[in-house]
């Protein structure tokens, strides 16, 4: 494909969830970077803000993904996989400690932690 050409329909797709995820990922690392984890060990506040820096270079890399759309081929089902993996995580936490407060906050997170990778995959895979 030229790069004059217009994107398909389904890099279009791919290509706003990715900007998505990289939103929420830049702010999200952003956010947690600067408040940690209150109230707890140093321990596990360095391992927070450690996470958080790997959160929102997660969302460099979608922006760079998604703005490349064109050249993107393994790399999209890798962004996709980390966001599954980290809803199942997720998944995991609320399975052994139960859904934090306010639970409708948590699982708005959740949801789309779940559904972003699958749209990705189908509408990546419609490319090749």
């Amino acid at each position: 494909m030229t790069p004059e050409a217009p994107l398909l329909a389904s890099q279009i797709v791919v290509q706003v969830c990715l900007f998505l995820v990289a939103a929420i990922a830049l702010f999200g690392g952003a956010l947690q970077m600067y408040l940690g984890q209150p109230d707890t060990s140093p321990r596990l506040d360095n391992v927070h803000r450690f996470m958080a820096g790997v959160y929102f270079s997660t969302g460099v890399i979608s922006f760079w993904a998604a703005v490349t759309i064109r050249q993107q081929g393994t790399l999209v089902y890798l962004l996709a996989l980390g966001v599954f993996l980290a809803g199942i995580g997720r998944l995991v936490s609320i399975s052994k400690v139960g859904l934090p407060k306010p639970a409708t906050v948590w699982l708005g997170y959740l949801v789309p932690e779940l559904l972003l990778p699958v749209v990705i995959v189908v509408a990546h895979h419609g490319v090749a």
